[in-house]
């Protein structure tokens, strides 16, 4: 009998039940309310020794790490900062290897650079990366050549190969392990130097032949060589904070299981002084140590849901994607429950409207916060590209440059016009050439897309379409400030 499994209760660090935001809260009271997109296993003994054993594993990020990014992420709602977050769709077990890693590293230390350049104001970066491997689907079971199978969920669940769609317990710990690899191999790449603005041509641009893109992105390396130049010539070379970068890893918190297994009660290690010279107290927050930030999808973000329940919970900050259909009131009941002390910079509110829709829809919405106790305390990004996808004349998925870039500009100006700010972009890109959203400087045709169609599940924007939005977002931010 199939049963959906969520009721592991171990006893190890991070199951004790305690008082949050007022009411009872323990990392498996989600357990207790309605859950939508979670997997129903056959064997539940199976799932629970996969579960055990995530929960004696240590963990993926520090309590340190998250604090640091909450802190940057309070800079980015109040204006002092732009959060660029980018990677692939659905990651692959396969994407864990050097190269690979290396290139989308490279890809968000390019557009952090153009960015930085654009909007002088620091750059807060976050991968989807080491960890997203779980994908909301409308179905369960999809049509493959006249056969219903099973729908691929993502590598933590199953596999995309028809012989592989069963689901597997034994992929929770190695979507761990695939993890734990891909973030050693970029800690270890940033610390080694990989991030060094004293040579930041080492960067390389990849994939990118375009003549325009190559010139732009080399005045910029030029203008950060001379100013680096001119710092060492008057004995303010700050080498050894321009070597490395911060870079912090995400995923959307759908496998709930898997979540709550890497859920521990541990140290917070900035505690909050009640008044000057308090001697701080010591105390213990729930962090997810999976990710340094999660979020909440569009299909998962019900009030009185599981995943809302799990989310309330944990110490790191939130994301949520606000689609078309998300009601103003809504918002504000998912900002009271899951941020009720309104710690600024907690929730990241990822808007997905559509280019068709945003200039409808957002008004509202922005209005909605400023009204409230929250105006000017969580982070507004733009997701331009899930509410933007289309399928072509022979049914296969894309999106196309010019949508991605209007809802981008409008959301902007929405922003501009209402008195508040765009924080930060959320986009689905990759370092490799691949041919899946149409449009850009190559001009991409719907024909073009078998040319290098390589996504398993949404279409991404490739190193060249990457770069290419940088440079348009970052000559956004230049006009407007030579114009205000």
């Amino acid at each position: 009998m199939a049963s959906q499994v969520g009721q592991y209760d171990g006893q190890g660090d991070g199951t004790g039940e305690n008082l949050v935001n007022g009411s009872s809260w323990s990392p498996n009271s989600w357990t207790s309310k309605p859950a939508k997109q979670l997997p129903e296993y056959n064997d539940r003994s199976h799932v629970e020794r996969s579960l055990a054993k995530l929960q004696r594993l240590p963990p993926i990020v520090t309590p340190t790490e998250i604090e640091k990014l909450k802190a940057s992420l309070r800079d980015c709602a109040e204006g002092k900062a732009f959060l660029l977050q980018g990677g692939d769709c659905a990651e692959l077990f396969d994407y864990c290897e050097a190269d690979a890693i290396e290139s989308k590293i490279k890809l968000l230390l390019q557009m952090s650079l153009v960015l930085i350049w654009g909007l002088n104001k620091p750059v807060v970066r976050i991968a989807r990366m080491a960890g997203q491997y779980a994908k909301p689907r409308s179905s369960p079971t999809e049509v493959v050549d006249g056969k219903t199978v099973p729908s691929f969920r993502g590598d933590i669940l199953n596999g995309y190969p028809l012989d592989e769609r069963a689901l597997d317990p034994d992929r929770l710990t190695s979507a761990y392990f695939h993890s734990a690899a891909t973030l050693n191999y970029v800690r270890a790449s940033v610390s080694s130097g990989i991030a060094d603005l004293h040579r930041p041509l080492d960067w390389g641009l990849g994939h990118v032949r375009d003549p325009d893109l190559q010139t732009k992105y080399s005045e910029i390396v030029s203008s950060i060589t001379e100013s680096l130049k001119f710092m060492r010539t008057v004995g303010a070379d700050t080498a050894g904070q321009l070597q490395t970068v911060d870079l912090y890893t995400s995923h959307e918190g759908l496998l709930l299981q898997y979540e709550q297994a890497l859920t521990r009660s541990l140290k917070n290690p900035a505690p909050k002084l009640a008044f000057p010279g308090q001697v701080p107290r010591v105390e213990k927050l729930n962090y997810n140590t999976s990710a340094h930030f999660l979020w909440i999808g569009d299909r998962t973000r019900q009030i009185d849901g599981a995943h809302v329940e799990f989310f309330r919970g944990i110490a790191n900050p939130i994301g949520i994607k606000i689609g078309p259909t998300t009601e103003v009131t809504d918002i504000l009941s998912l900002l009271r429950c899951l941020n009720p002390q309104q710690e600024v910079g907690k929730i990241t509110l990822i808007t997905r409207m559509g280019a068709g829709k945003v200039r409808k829809l957002l008004p509202a919405h922005i209005e909605a916060v400023q009204k409230s106790e929250y105006n000017g305390k969580v982070v507004w990004q733009c997701d331009p590209m899930h509410g933007n996808t289309r399928s072509t004349a022979t049914g296969i998925k894309t999106r196309q440059f010019g949508d991605i870039l209007s809802e981008l500009q409008q959301t902007l100006a929405l922003h501009r016009e209402l008195g508040s700010h765009l924080g930060g972009v959320h986009l689905e890109m990759t370092g490799d050439a691949v041919t899946e959203c149409t449009g850009g400087s190559e001009n991409l045709m719907d024909d073009d897309l078998s040319l290098n169609y390589t996504s398993f599940c949404d279409p991404r924007l490739n190193e060249k379409q990457s770069l290419e939005l940088a440079f348009l977002i970052a000559g956004f931010f230049r006009n407007d400030s030579k114009t205000s």
